[in-house]
Order: structure tokens, then sequence, then C-alpha cells
């Protein structure tokens, strides 16, 4: 099997001269000799992901289920980059600069929500033809999910304990746990801009979810009074509020897709199922963004 290593993939950089020249000598036609790898394959890996698709079960249906499931595990770890780098540049006080990477979060977090439709085929009976192959795995599981949701504000210390005997995945999760969410941050920001933050919600126990206040649906209520193209932290809040709904989208994607295809059965992993995932859609990320409409 050949898997490349990070160090082995390399892509040597080309010139315009140099493809000028090429599609010169090539009458326009694409490349088709090369003296080693083929160069999107070095950069893609494209082989590699092409092997890492390996059913326990003969059953067609399972392929689509674990394809799946591997692009969504590809969307949370490109959503949580964006995130962290909004983070960075709202510490840095850049909301333009963040803007960018929230908005490409959103977009992604729409791609993530379409991968869900390549699974409403799946029927209880589809389902349990490989189910019982899963053993105790489920997606409950997913180490990146989890720093996805750490990082979008919802938090649960308990959440992390499937992954003791992973130490360096669980330190990372204790890490992004313990940090501020993507809407500290904002709430800091808004702070340093003279806005009333209460300090027990600046300086608390990051690893404890936020709770939600009157002072920051006020700023907010300031914020949105203003929606000129001049007012950053407006744009800000839209940007948000469309991650916020994206996220929303995704557990009631998740919700109707576990109703599919288990009702209400327990989950593989041992969750209550249906009614783990109705009580997570209960927890609104950025909250004060929402109430805040009521009195605007």
């Amino acid at each position: 099997m050949d898997l490349q290593t990070p160090t082995q993939a390399v892509v040597r950089p080309v010139s315009a001269r140099e493809r000028a020249a090429t599609a010169a000598r090539t009458g326009g036609k694409p490349a088709l000799e090369f003296t080693e790898r083929v160069p999107y394959d070095t950069y893609v890996r494209a082989s590699t992901l092409h092997q890492l698709q390996q059913p326990l079960s003969d059953d067609p249906g399972e392929m689509s289920f674990l394809v799946v499931s591997q692009i969504m595990e590809l969307y949370f770890n490109l959503t949580c980059f964006e995130l962290r780098n909004a983070q960075r540049l709202l510490r840095a006080d850049d909301v333009w600069g963040a803007l960018a990477p929230l908005r490409r979060a959103g977009l992604h977090m729409e791609g993530l929500n379409a991968a869900w439709r390549g699974l409403r085929w799946m029927t209880p009976a589809d389902f349990n033809r490989f189910r019982d192959l899963l053993g105790e795995g489920s997606g409950f599981q997913s180490a990146m999910y989890r720093h996805m949701e750490f990082l979008f504000g919802p938090r649960d210390p308990a959440l992390i304990r499937p992954f003791r005997r992973q130490p360096e995945v669980h330190a990372e999760l204790r890490a992004t746990l313990d940090a501020p969410s993507l809407w500290d941050d904002v709430l800091a920001l808004l702070a340093r801009r003279g806005f009333r933050i209460p300090d027990q919600i600046l300086h608390r126990d990051f690893s404890e979810e936020h709770t939600p206040s009157a002072e920051v649906e006020q700023a907010w209520i300031r914020i949105y009074a203003d929606p000129g193209p001049a007012n950053q932290l407006w744009l800000l809040g839209e940007s948000l509020t469309e991650l916020s709904e994206q996220f929303g989208d995704w557990r009631h994607h998740h919700l109707k897709a576990v109703q599919r295809t288990m009702g209400a059965k327990v989950g593989s992993g041992g969750s209550a199922g249906l009614a783990w995932l109705q009580r997570a859609m209960a927890r609104v990320v950025f909250p004060e963004l929402w109430s805040a409409r009521t009195s605007m």
C-alpha cells in the first residue's frame, strides 16, 4: 500500500513561463507524461484517500455510510481550521479580516449539511444490515466534531472521557475545552470596544458553557441599531448568525437521519440516541444574537 507521508509529498513550483512553454509544446492539450508521480496525486494524495475506505461487510450501502462519514470528518476539520483563524484575527482586533474565515466556515457548513443528503436512501433495514458490525462505534465519538462543537460554544467536560486511552487526542480536546470559544473571543472584542460585558463572563472558567447575559444582549441591540456598511460589528454579527443557523441545521439533519434509520433506538455507542440529539438542539450557539432580535 503506497501511503505517502507529508514529508514525501513535494510539489515542484511551476512558473507562468513554464506553463506557457508546456502549452506551446503540447498544442494546448493537457500534459500526459511526467518523470515522477502525477502532480495532482502528489498534492491531493487522492490515491491515499481512496485506500481509506475499508467496509466491514459486503453490503453496498455500507460504502455510502463510510464515505459520507469520512467526508463529514474532513468538513469538521476544515470548519475548525477557519474558526481558529477567525479567533486569531479577532484577538488581534482585526474584525474585517475575521469576516473572511467566518464566511468560508459558513460555506463549509453548507457542504457539511449537504453531505447528509447522501444518506437519505437509508431505511432501518438498510442500516441494520451492517450496524452490528460497528460494535460500539458511533459518530458520538468523533473527536473532530467535539473540537468543532467546543469552538462554537457548547461545553461538557464529560464528552472527552471516551478519548482517555488516546492521550494525544484527549490532551488536544482538553486544550480546546479549556480555551475561549469563538463566542468568548467575540465578547472579549466587544468589551475592548467599550461595551459593558460582565467580568464574570470575560474571566470565567472557559470549560463551563457560557450563560446568556442581558448585558451581552444589549450590546448587540446597540450594534444592530447602525446597519451601515462601516459598522464592522454589524457585519460580524450577521456572519455569526449565519454560522449559528448552519450549525443548527447540522443538528437538525443529524436528528432527522437518526429518525429515518433508527427511530428511537439506543445509539450505537450507548447514548440515548434521538433523545440526546433533541436535548442538544435546544442549546443554541451565540444565544444573545438571537434573543436580541426580539428587542431590535
